[in-house]
């Protein structure tokens, strides 16, 4: 086979694989296709791997299988233990690895053009290869570490309350200043080891220090911003390997990342430099100024008073919280929503687009319990509904049903699209306390008159709650 014949056979699979890659993407934004969408996006990695390895006539594959080998044990162990709760902090050590893996391939791809130019195989070092090398390693290695403090939130490692230094944000521009200057310096006079590893490592630095004045409540749009900067760093180490599918499909995961992004600040109402500075949620308080959390008068109910409430309604809709995700509650409340259809009950779901600690968190938890997708409800099909509900059964949400949103401009929250479950005729909340949730901000929502709270772990709760309704006439 000659040359001109592999290069089109190759580029012919990467053709494959890139519209393969598209199309996963494309198949994951539903629940009921996103299975398929995985296997789509793992097929065309293989077939991009493969088209790879072959166009480099790779010699010895010894490091390669047992890198595959060590990857593959590493991924099928993580995907049979790590638990649906603990998605977030999986992503984002994903978005760790891909971002520290194309800072690395980046500046080993720089440092053998280097030594070509030290052995006299190259005159110099191109002046875009060396912008594109540097970029990617500036890229990658702050990816890397704000990947790694954001993981160290979600998991508890490190608090979820935002650290705020002095000055913080002078010492951050000054840190990106210091690094756009090497940057430069590096493209005109690139023989400087030292330089690059430097600049690297205040990469690493200004990762770090990007993503600890953030809160909690802010964790599931760092790590979306996050996976489109590992994107953006492996298409750019495409363009220094000159490696097209790793360039297309980069740029997919880049895109896809910011548009993301974007979905999330829009439905927190909230800008993308105001998450990115930091600080929200850093003193909880009352949303109105008002006594703090719990001294407000509330009405608390049983698990009898919750049933019969239920029992006897026409219509319910469930809104699912990161609190269900702890507590594995959702075959509990499958459970329970299925007794309540065979009482005649309507039975719905009301899904907000940050409810959790990642996007699809929600409908992924819901989707594991096999609850019907045509019982999902988006934030602009959910408001409307519940006008019309008698009970709203609230599992471990908090900020993203705070009626303070719409009533309160003093609120940190107010303008953010909440699900506006006050409006139901009965709202039970299901809760282990009167504790604020992430963003710090006491909720107005339960200590309303059509408010009752139903304290406990939430599956156990819901569970208790199968008893009763079972024992109703």
């Amino acid at each position: 086979m000659s040359e001109q014949v592999t290069i089109n056979v190759i580029n012919g699979f990467y053709i494959v694989a890139a519209v393969l890659f598209i199309l996963g993407i494309k198949f994951l934004g539903s629940p009921r296709t996103a299975r398929k969408g995985n296997a789509l996006s793992a097929l065309a990695m293989l077939i991009a791997i493969s088209a790879t390895l072959i166009s480099k006539e790779i010699i010895e594959f010894e490091w390669i299988i047992l890198g595959v080998a060590i990857g593959s044990v590493i991924g099928i162990v993580l995907a049979r233990t790590v638990q649906m709760t603990a998605m977030p902090q999986m992503v984002a050590i994903f978005n760790g690895f891909g971002g520290g893996g194309s800072a690395l391939v980046a500046a080993a791809e720089f440092i053998r053009i280097n030594d070509l130019v030290s052995v006299g195989e190259l005159a110099s070092v191109p002046k875009d290869v060396a912008a594109i090398a540097i970029f990617s390693t500036v890229l990658g290695a702050l990816t890397l570490t704000g990947s790694l403090i954001a993981f160290g939130k979600l998991q508890g490692l490190v608090t979820t309350r935002p650290v705020l230094m002095p000055a913080r944000n002078i010492i951050n521009a000054l840190l990106g200043i210091a690094i756009v200057a090497i940057s430069v310096y590096l493209v005109f006079e690139p023989n400087n080891p030292e330089l690059y590893a430097l600049v690297g490592i205040l990469a690493a630095l200004f990762g770090i220090l990007l993503v600890m004045p953030i809160g909690g409540a802010d964790m599931p749009v760092v790590i979306s911003l996050l996976n489109s900067y590992s994107g953006i760093a492996a298409a750019a180490t495409g363009f220094v390997l000159e490696n097209t599918i790793l360039i297309v499909a980069g740029a997919v995961v880049g895109a896809s990342g910011l548009i993301l992004t974007r979905i999330m600040t829009k439905a927190m109402n909230r800008s993308l430099s105001n998450v990115m500075l930091g600080g929200f949620g850093a003193e909880g308080s009352s949303s109105t100024g008002g006594p703090a959390a719990g001294e407000r008068p509330y009405r608390s109910v049983t698990a009898e008073d919750t049933a019969m409430i239920l029992g006897y309604s026409q219509s319910v809709i469930f809104v699912p919280g990161y609190g269900l995700a702890v507590a594995q509650a959702q075959h509990a409340v499958k459970e329970l929503a299925g007794l309540l259809q065979e009482r005649g009950i309507s039975v719905k779901y009301a899904i907000h687009p940050v409810a959790g600690r990642m996007p699809g968190h929600m409908n992924v938890l819901l989707a594991e319990a096999d609850v019907p997708y045509d019982q999902l409800m988006d934030l602009d099909q959910s408001n409307p509904e519940f006008e019309r509900t008698d009970v709203a059964v609230v599992i471990g949400a908090n900020d993203v049903i705070n009626p303070a949103a719409r009533t309160d401009p003093e609120s940190p929250i107010y303008g953010m699209p909440i699900l506006n479950v006050d409006s139901a005729r009965q709202v039970v909340v299901l809760k282990r306390s009167m504790a604020v949730g992430f963003s710090g901000i006491d909720n107005d929502l339960f200590y309303l008159d059509n408010t009752s709270m139903y304290f406990g772990d939430a599956k156990k709760s819901v569970q208790d709650l199968v008893g009763e309704l079972r024992q109703l006439d």
